[in-house]
């Protein structure tokens, strides 16, 4: 949930005549979801395919489809509305928006709205996969993309014209993550951050595995957080049912040397690294290539230590930003504050998976974050969104004193 982005905002969501106009509803639905005020405007097209009473219904709100509403136009509400925004988003934008935009054409609501607005303002095309190769739509998305329009990349798949390819918008809660981003700073534009998530599974024979009961979405949601503030986001994630993060850079493993294979890879290239991961600490000596059949007896395995891939990246001359994060069940500050000098990290992340609200496969959490010469800040209960953007507000001032220092470095 992104309520702490969302809550108090202003919101246009501008609808114009494409089909995928009804998915304009579901993302107002969730926007409003998340405590944003939302203003719906609708060009002439985008009536013919949804009716002005289902975004009224679902946004509480007028909905905006003339520039010449004399009620609202006595108190030239079109500037109004331009100057509340706290963000304007378009989907569907069809080619013909799209034109209007690049070239600053505002013959209606909706045109008139963006012209005036200070706010930023996303554009998520949705149309024909041959209209969208268009050169000359190409050419006005490059312009949005030079004027500071934020484009929001469309979809591939089968599209409603019975054409299969790029084109669809995308789902609305992926259009909730961009307009989220819209919000936020770009304090982390330009950085790379490596991220790990999920559970680890050791094979026991081809049947059978030993695993742990992480779900993924406390690293899930650190991926989201970080691209939604500009960083180039690799996300390498153990075994999940949780959808692909939109815009990262994405790779599953499923054993504790398959992350750290790749952990290693991505590493040398990362300004941070956040192993949220719960990677095994065991894995089975010698797994069995046939299944073990069950014949009455006990079962004994012999288990030998997993690769350390925090300890491993952990050191005094290492380049990036590394944080790590402990599961415990009870004593949550003094072993958080041991794991810290023990791997040589910059950040421990705990909790204590026994407390409600705070174990695995839960959407919040309650963490006690440790820093080198600082007490350690416990967290009341927090949603997992809300407490990555948390964790990304003091990576960013690490990353910061990290500059600082190598400045200081070169200086001398």
């Amino acid at each position: 949930m992104l309520q702490h982005v969302f809550k108090g905002k202003n919101i246009i969501v501008g609808v114009s005549g494409g089909i995928a106009a009804y998915k304009a509803a579901e993302l107002v639905r969730l926007l409003v979801k998340q405590e944003a005020s939302v203003r719906v405007i609708m060009t002439a097209g985008a009536r013919n395919f949804v009716g002005e009473l289902t975004f009224q219904a679902l946004s509480g709100n007028p909905v905006g489809t003339s520039v010449f509403d004399l009620a609202e136009e006595a108190r030239i509400g079109h500037i109004g509305l331009a100057e509340r925004a706290d963000a304007v988003v378009v989907a569907p934008a069809t080619a013909n928006i799209i034109a209007k935009l690049a070239v600053g054409i505002a013959d209606d609501l909706l045109t008139t709205v963006i012209a005036a607005t200070r706010a930023p303002v996303c554009v998520a095309p949705a149309m024909n996969v041959h209209m969208l190769e268009d050169r000359r739509v190409e050419a006005n998305v490059r312009r949005l993309r030079e004027l500071g329009f934020r484009v929001i990349e469309p979809a591939e798949g089968d599209l409603a014209c019975g054409y299969e390819g790029r084109g669809r918008l995308p789902e609305p809660v992926e259009l909730v993550e961009e307009v989220a981003g819209a919000l936020q700073p770009d304090d982390l534009a330009a950085k790379r951050i490596l991220v790990t998530a999920g559970p680890t599974w050791e094979a026991l024979d081809p049947v059978r595995y030993i695993a742990n009961r992480s779900s993924g979405k406390m690293g899930f949601a650190i991926a989201r957080a970080a691209r939604r503030r500009g960083a180039e986001v690799d996300l390498v994630s153990g075994p999940t049912t949780l959808p692909v993060p939109r815009g990262v850079n994405f790779t599953r493993v499923l054993s504790a040397e398959e992350m750290r294979r790749a952990v290693l890879a991505s590493a040398p290239r990362a300004n941070a690294i956040i192993m949220a991961a719960a990677v095994g600490d065991f894995r089975v000596a010698k797994p069995r290539t046939t299944k073990i059949r069950r014949i009455g007896s006990a079962l004994s395995l012999r288990l030998e230590p997993n690769p350390d891939i925090l300890g491993e990246l952990g050191g005094a001359h290492r380049s990036s930003v590394l944080i790590g994060f402990a599961a415990e069940t009870g004593s949550v500050d003094e072993r958080a504050k041991e794991k810290l000098e023990r791997k040589g990290v910059d950040m421990i992340v705990a909790n204590d998976v026994s407390q409600p609200g705070a174990g695995f496969d839960s959407d919040t959490n309650i963490v006690t974050i440790v820093e080198r010469g600082a007490k350690p800040q416990r967290l009341p209960k927090k949603d997992k969104d809300e407490i990555a953007d948390i964790l990304l507000d003091r990576l960013v001032r690490l990353l910061d004193v990290r500059e600082a220092t190598r400045s200081g470095r070169r200086s001398r």
